[in-house]
């Protein structure tokens, strides 16, 4: 991932208290498979998953915009209990604008990651963009950050730390969240 090496990107990224992400290439690893029945299935890096259960410990609100309808995509979202799930809208920046709104945000407190053309409006949009390793070349050439993890390999868990890391937040977030399990 890239270090934030001036203090516009450490303001920047002080602002986020929102993360919106892309589900297919991000999420996951971009491929898409069906049995023999034709049933779908997709595999998710449990990284990614407790990633989201800290930022969300955190006080952070996450949410995920897809292109594509999945049942497991709606499973996934719900065992994490992400805050917002939009799927089958190929057009995002609108849904994007809508929840940062509809939350008295603005752009500048949104963080996006994608890794495809459908994403770059909403990178181009938000006040911190990233994107995945194995991220498409347009889309690496507008995002503020990039991490060293491809989609479905943990990349969702690593900006997420590194965003907690720059807001100085992870240590209290980890403690709160190891606190938890005592219980």
């Amino acid at each position: 991932m890239n270090i934030p090496v001036d203090h516009r990107d450490i303001a920047d990224l002080l602002a986020i208290t929102l993360v919106l992400s892309d589900v297919d290439g991000v999420l996951t690893d971009g491929g898409i498979g069906y049995s023999d029945a034709g049933q779908e299935f997709k595999q998710f890096h449990v990284r990614d998953g407790l990633g989201i259960k800290l930022w969300r410990i955190a006080g952070g609100q996450f949410g995920l915009l897809t292109a594509r309808s999945s049942p497991l995509v709606d499973r996934r979202a719900k065992e994490l209990g992400v805050d917002f799930l939009v799927q089958g809208q190929e057009s995002k920046l609108g849904q994007a604008r809508k929840i940062w709104r509809g939350l008295g945000l603005d752009s500048s407190q949104v963080c996006y990651i994608g890794d495809d053309l459908t994403d770059l409006p909403v990178l181009q949009a938000v006040g911190w963009s990233a994107t995945v390793s194995d991220g498409a070349p347009e889309v690496k050439s507008v995002a503020r950050s990039v991490t060293s993890a491809p989609g479905g390999r943990g990349a969702v868990r690593e900006l997420l730390e590194f965003i907690l890391r720059a807001q100085g937040r992870w240590d209290a977030t980890i403690g709160s969240y190891l606190k938890s399990l005592e219980g």
